[in-house]
């Protein structure tokens, strides 16, 4: 059985398409993995991809992809996956979600994958009823193939969980393993913005021991209340499955009251709808 820890690549024995029980989507979650070559532009400390390079990703395979996807929905919608691989509670399809083992927009195919996807949801009476969402660190905006991707996301009923886990330069170097000023995360949240719903999502957690400080929680509320009528909200959640890189010895969970204080800290400082994922 599926179960929020398990976010297996190859569950289904697939190139592209996994299905995951994601407890922020609240059920199945089709995985589209376009970076099955385990590289990504980013090295995120608490990252659960095993064996992580920097780079990537291969040539997609679109043809594949689609015929996986539709494959797929055929087993969930009208054979026995449900009742195979997944708990009670959770026998219902929630997204398809380009995530994966990296950064999906830096394939160039990214956008025609998106309107791969939307031919296959249109197949199956899914479209306007199964939302496709992209989960990005969006830090490729300022690619034109890119924007265009979201763009038909956007147009697809579709919506974008944009990663902000630090607002302070060296934090998110550390974090995050790039350099990255907050002036250009700003400015990368509201182009995708303004092409597709977008949600921040935010990983919160303790690093040697040491919560999260007021100046980091302060840069944090600092960056997105100029934003707050532009994106749709916040998720914020907490640690709930190992990280597989180094730094995972130094990484801890936090409690529930720590994270319910600091999303009430940023609904009153910036007015942003927060949900809470502990």
């Amino acid at each position: 059985m599926l179960t929020i820890d398990d976010h297996r690549r190859d569950s289904a024995g697939l190139r592209y398409v996994y299905p995951v029980v994601s407890r922020r989507a609240g059920g199945v979650s089709v995985g589209i993995n376009l970076n099955t070559n385990n590289a990504c532009n980013w090295a995120c400390l608490y990252c659960q991809v095993e064996n992580l390079t920097r780079g990537g990703p291969l040539p997609i395979d679109l043809e594949l992809l689609e015929n996986e996807l539709a494959g797929f929905l055929d087993d969930a919608l009208h054979g026995s996956f449900m009742v195979r691989q997944v708990p009670v509670e959770a026998r219902h399809l929630m997204d398809v979600a380009f995530s994966g083992n990296g950064e999906p927009t830096s394939a160039p195919e990214f956008p025609l994958a998106v309107e791969r996807v939307g031919r296959v949801l249109e197949r199956f009476g899914l479209a306007g009823h199964l939302p496709i969402r992209l989960i990005t660190n969006g830090s490729l905006m300022h690619r034109p193939e890119v924007q265009e991707g979201i763009a038909l996301l956007g147009r697809l009923g579709g919506e974008v969980w944009f990663k902000v886990d630090r607002a302070e330069p060296l934090a998110i170097a550390e974090i995050n393993g790039v350099p990255m000023q907050c002036e250009r995360i700003a400015r990368n949240l509201e182009i995708c913005a303004g092409l597709a719903p977008t949600w921040v999502q935010t990983c919160w957690f303790s690093l040697d021991g040491v919560s999260p400080s007021a100046s980091a929680r302060g840069a944090y509320c600092a960056l997105l209340k100029p934003l707050a009528s532009s994106i749709a909200g916040v998720h914020l959640y907490g640690l709930a499955r190992p990280s597989l890189q180094p730094a995972a010895p130094r990484l801890g969970r936090l409690t529930a009251e720590q994270l319910t204080d600091f999303a009430r800290e940023v609904n009153e400082k910036t007015g942003i709808t927060v949900l809470l994922a502990p």
